[in-house]
């Protein structure tokens, strides 16, 4: 099993940051708007959906939020379309980035994601000049509470997880795209409370930085995602600060 992970405790953190100023919620509503427009609104036949749902649930987003955005994405009400887009990108020190996006309007997503890359001194590349240093994976992160990690670790991996890293105050668990489901139905089905659950690009390889580097990444980091337009953004950051 892996070890420490900087990035992890700075990312919990900054969840829970994000969703007590209702950020989330708006990250959180797109996604529920896309898997529901794709795959339908019922979530029993949509593992997409479900997991959107659920995630939105354990963000205590309201029940009539979550249906509103179902019934604008299957046509009942009159809604936004979003489309989901992926852009590659560096940062500074050259670290690799991975950029989410679902946007209404994809023309203004482009420019503001390549103003901010510019704004804190990163870049925009083609498409494949980075996504070759990522691996799609899934990720959940469990609330550490009283769970023992030998027992915690003995479900994920009768699912069929591929990783798990003991942090401080959680577990993070990494799955391949296929077990992904199984393993967090197994997680729920024997009830650790899980705070996120979700697809990521996961690095390869991680390049260490530290310093004014490290601090200039996040600042870069943080200001793509507190665009309304990003939903995620991945790194091969090794962050030592």
């Amino acid at each position: 099993m892996s070890g420490h992970s900087k990035w992890a405790t700075i990312k919990r953190k900054k969840a829970v940051a994000d969703s007590k100023r209702g950020k989330m919620f708006t990250k959180l509503i797109k996604e529920i708007t896309i898997a529901a427009r794709e795959g339908g609104g019922d979530p029993g036949g949509n593992p997409r959906l479900r997991l959107a749902i659920d995630n939105a649930k354990g963000m205590n987003m309201p029940a009539d939020n979550i249906d509103r955005a179902i019934k604008k994405a299957t046509g009942e009400l009159e809604g936004v379309t979003y489309h989901e887009l992926n852009y590659e990108g560096y940062g500074p020190g050259g670290i690799a980035m991975m950029i989410e996006v679902a946007t209404d309007n994809k023309n203004r997503a482009v420019a503001e994601v390549r103003h901010i890359c510019s704004k804190y001194h990163g870049s925009l590349g083609e498409s494949g000049s980075v996504a070759w240093m990522f691996q799609r994976m899934g990720v959940i992160i469990i609330n550490r509470g009283n769970s023992s990690e030998e027992e915690l670790l003995e479900t994920i991996l009768e699912a069929g997880a591929e990783d798990m890293t003991t942090e401080e105050e959680f577990f993070e668990v990494k799955t391949n795209l296929e077990d992904f489901e199984n393993v967090r139905r197994a997680l729920v089905g024997k009830n650790y409370e899980i705070e996120s659950a979700n697809l990521q690009w996961v690095p390869k390889n991680l390049v260490k930085v530290s310093g004014d580097a490290a601090e200039s990444i996040i600042r870069l980091i943080e200001a793509l995602e507190d665009s309304d337009d990003v939903q995620h953004v991945f790194s091969n950051a090794d962050f030592e600060v």
